[in-house]
């Protein structure tokens, strides 16, 4: 990271690193209405970063995030001191005192970042909320190795308004992963690996249909009282408020792009009756669906 407290100076082969001018950030990027709630100050990736060693007696005014994806490594914070392995993080809350360093056998390879701004501090807090001793887990994903090096590939080509947009939203994107994890992995699941998911698949497939709660569980292999408690805990919803809001989805999208008469829209959507669908439609859009249409036609 920073060069102060390194044992190692001389660098580590494969090494890549960037530092935000100060000027950059002073004229631009505390300013910008995006960019001041989060922004990168520094950034990095060392490969078997052997002999790697840093110490901060009085922290840094930047939150740290060291990303371990080989190899091994250590955390001294708060008068603990953290092992830290592969698929593991760390996080180094700003101004904090701290030590840190590549385990001597196995040094580990990180990518790592710095950050500020107005949110800064909060981001940090959700992250540690959901970890242990300011280690938390984090399986490899593909993806968000190619969001950091989306960063840094932005970044190496300079440092125009639109870049530094650019780089600081996706930076936000990569931080929504470390703090869930769980959904951010859930795009690399098979539908059928997940059963909200594919109920949900299901309930796509059959909007032109009318579909009860126990026919839903039945296809999750579940009790009803089961699937609709797992079904609202992933999504906020019941499974028929969730396929009524899918309707009026739909709906939204007859209403813009034909001619179709309300009731055979409602009719086409599985509901019979065209005021109980225009009741619905108004409760959810606030608006009725002659209003909504003439609004977007």
């Amino acid at each position: 990271m920073k060069n102060k407290g390194l044992r190692k100076r001389e660098g580590f082969e494969g090494q890549r690193l960037i530092v935000l001018p100060k000027k950059v950030i002073a004229d631009f990027l505390i300013k910008d209405l995006i960019t001041k709630q989060i922004y990168i100050t520094d950034i990095g990736y060392y490969p078997k970063a052997q002999f790697h060693y840093a110490e901060r007696p009085a922290g840094i005014s930047q939150q740290i995030i060291i990303y371990c994806t080989e190899g091994q490594g250590w955390l001294e914070i708060n008068k603990k001191r953290i092992e830290v392995s592969a698929s593991e993080f760390i996080t180094i809350p700003a101004n904090t005192p701290h030590k840190y360093g590549a385990d001597s056998n196995k040094p580990w390879t990180i990518y790592w970042v710095h950050f500020k701004g107005d949110l800064a501090a909060y981001i940090m807090e959700l992250i540690l909320s959901n970890s242990e001793n300011y280690k938390p887990n984090l399986a490899y994903n593909d993806q968000r190795i190619k969001l950091f090096e989306d960063i840094y590939s932005n970044l190496e080509k300079g440092y125009n308004n639109d870049a530094l947009r650019y780089v600081n939203m996706i930076f936000s994107h990569f931080l929504s992963s470390l703090i869930y994890e769980e959904k951010f992995n859930d795009t690399d699941q098979k539908i059928g690996d997940n059963i909200v998911a594919s109920t949900i698949d299901l309930m796509q497939k059959k909007i032109h249909s009318i579909i009860k709660l126990n026919e839903f569980a039945s296809f999750a292999n579940l009790s009803v009282s089961h699937f609709s408690a797992i079904f609202k805990s992933k999504t906020g919803y019941s499974p028929i408020e969730y396929f009524n809001h899918l309707k009026m989805q739909k709906a939204c999208q007859y209403l813009s792009f034909t001619d179709m008469p309300i009731k055979e829209l409602a009719i086409n959507l599985g509901i019979d009756d065209p005021y109980y669908f225009s009741r619905m439609f108004t409760k959810l859009m606030g608006v009725s669906p002659s209003q909504y249409r003439k609004k977007n036609k």
